[in-house]
């Protein structure tokens, strides 16, 4: 019984402190990367913020006929188009999806993080700061807070919003 009763603390001990990460997950996906998608309210003035500012690249474009929209969920029966942009052309990264309706957005735009519920913001990590900064700097668009800021006394800190509010954190060294 005393070996019984080791044995149960023991193994108690070890499932309270076992990290949560080294539970493996289902091998259900076919992709490691989630494709984001953002409903905008001009698509091509996000489009010229995401390419021009952030650097991302069109990789690709498809479009949703009313009826498919329907039935798949997506909207009540209104077309529309999708431009599939990326980090870098490549089969591994991650998709950001613009699409519009042609429509304003039904909330307000908002002034910080904690606003709103729902997704909120980005982080982009960066090789380099200092490219971000020139296009942020050229196509007049304002850092928020105090940024750019250090992090630590090797990655800088930069924070802007797309045209629509959504939040970017660029993340890299000076």
């Amino acid at each position: 019984m005393k070996n019984f009763l080791k044995l149960f603390v023991l193994l108690a001990a070890w499932l309270f402190v076992m990290p949560v990460h080294a539970v493996q997950p289902p091998d259900d996906f076919a992709k490691s990367g989630i494709s984001v998608g953002v409903v905008v309210e001009d698509l091509n003035k996000s489009l010229d913020f995401y390419i021009n500012v952030i650097g991302m690249v069109k990789t690709g474009e498809f479009s949703v006929d009313g009826a498919k929209a329907k039935e798949l969920g997506l909207g009540n029966g209104d077309r529309f188009d999708v431009k599939i942009l990326k980090l870098e052309n490549s089969e591994q990264a991650a998709e950001w999806k613009l699409m519009s309706f042609g429509k304003k957005s039904a909330h307000p735009k908002q002034s910080y993080v904690p606003d709103d519920t729902g997704m909120q913001y980005i982080t982009i990590y960066v090789k380099s700061m200092n490219p971000i900064l020139e296009r942020i700097k050229k196509y007049g668009v304002k850092p928020l807070g105090k940024t750019p800021t250090m992090l630590d006394a090797e990655r800088q800190f930069v924070s802007v919003q797309d045209p629509d509010g959504n939040f970017i954190e660029l993340i890299g060294p000076k």
